[in-house]
């Protein structure tokens, strides 16, 4: 089977090329236009296998996406490629517009040209994956879930332009027949996560004895899904759904933002304890909110397993233990992202 995976040098492009370059029947190709928060490092474990191949594409150049489909002839397409972070669309919303949204058109275009030619038993076979987010649906109250059924309501320039990106792959299936599936997911954490995410950047700031910055009270909550998990749930549904549809992908773990810094603070003291003696709680500052700060995100995962067999391997305690165990293992890999991408500073204030 040959998979196009986009985006394959991020976070969680780069667990599910892990993953997929592991069965030696499975060829990849990963499209990558590696953006700031893309880290060949992550791929270092499979860069050398015959069955991996990497492809530095911009997903907007229509022509070049063309021209790399139709020289691998895939069996499935994965479009992971994506701006995601919503600090950074909040001050720089354009690049979110251009690549999520016109991206995935682009995308969209040229699977449907190479799909149009395809034999009628590699046609009919063939899958276009959309990777999306739970945050599509807007803001949930203190109790519900989100199902694939639940209306759309984005808050944010990034959940509006996944929405958007969500809209066209649905009407790529509904009027040109391409056989899309759509996944939407709830907070991925694990290894190799770009630290301006909430749980990485909790854990470096805490290890290196800086505050740890929580919005507003801390009392937002979120559903977190270990990214192994994503990954395993990802290559079920491109292999096992069925057209048209979508699936929700949950780690049925919510927690409060303060809950989760918590926890790291506590995992931290138990492991590398700060010279100072301080317990790293002591480390907490609560900052000026997010403007438009979704207040819960809850996800209703019961299709894809009853649908598919999937199930998250790890709760929240055992997945954040491998989390930051590996952050406290793999400093070569962060510390050069500290020391020129990214160092921890405030994103997402309005000018």
């Amino acid at each position: 089977m040959r998979i196009l995976v986009t985006g394959g040098a991020g976070f969680i492009g780069s667990a599910l090329c892990r993953r997929l370059v592991r069965n030696p029947d499975v060829e990849v190709l990963n499209l990558d236009k590696l953006t700031y928060a893309a880290n060949l490092a992550s791929l270092a474990s499979i860069e050398a296998q015959p069955n991996y191949r990497l492809l530095q594409i911009d997903v907007c150049d229509q022509l070049a996406v063309t021209n790399a489909i139709e020289s691998f002839q895939p069996d499935a397409i994965m479009h992971l490629a994506a701006e995601s972070h919503v600090d950074r669309s909040i001050t720089g919303s354009a690049e979110f517009i251009r690549t999520n949204i016109n991206g995935t058109h682009a995308m969209l275009e040229a699977a449907r040209a190479y799909w149009d030619k395809l034999a009628s038993a590699r046609k009919s076979a063939f899958r276009f994956l959309h990777i999306s987010t739970d945050e599509v649906f807007g803001s949930l109250g203190l109790e519900g879930l989100f199902h694939e059924s639940t209306p759309y309501d984005p808050r944010s320039p990034y959940s509006a332009s996944k929405a958007s990106s969500d809209h066209l792959v649905r009407a790529w299936h509904h009027t040109y027949g391409l056989p899309t599936l759509i996944s939407n997911c709830s907070n991925n954490y694990g290894p190799f996560h770009f630290p301006e995410k909430l749980i990485p950047l909790i854990i470096l700031n805490a290890l290196e004895g800086l505050p740890l910055p929580v919005y507003g009270n801390g009392s937002n909550i979120r559903d977190w899904l270990f990214v192994d998990d994503h990954a395993a749930a990802l290559q079920l549904i491109v292999e096992r759904g069925q057209p048209g549809e979508s699936y929700n992908i949950g780690g049925r773990n919510e927690r409060t933002n303060l809950e989760v810094v918590n926890a790291i603070c506590d995992l931290l003291d138990q492991r590398r304890a700060l010279k100072s003696g301080k317990a790293r709680r002591e480390l907490i500052t609560f900052v000026s909110d997010r403007p438009g700060h979704d207040q819960r995100y809850a996800i209703d995962c019961s299709k894809v397993e009853a649908e598919l067999g999937w199930r998250a391997r790890e709760t929240f305690e055992t997945g954040l233990a491998r989390t930051v165990d590996w952050y406290l293992e793999n400093e070569t890999w962060w510390a050069p992202i500290r020391a020129s991408k990214y160092s921890g500073e405030r994103l997402g204030l309005k000018s």
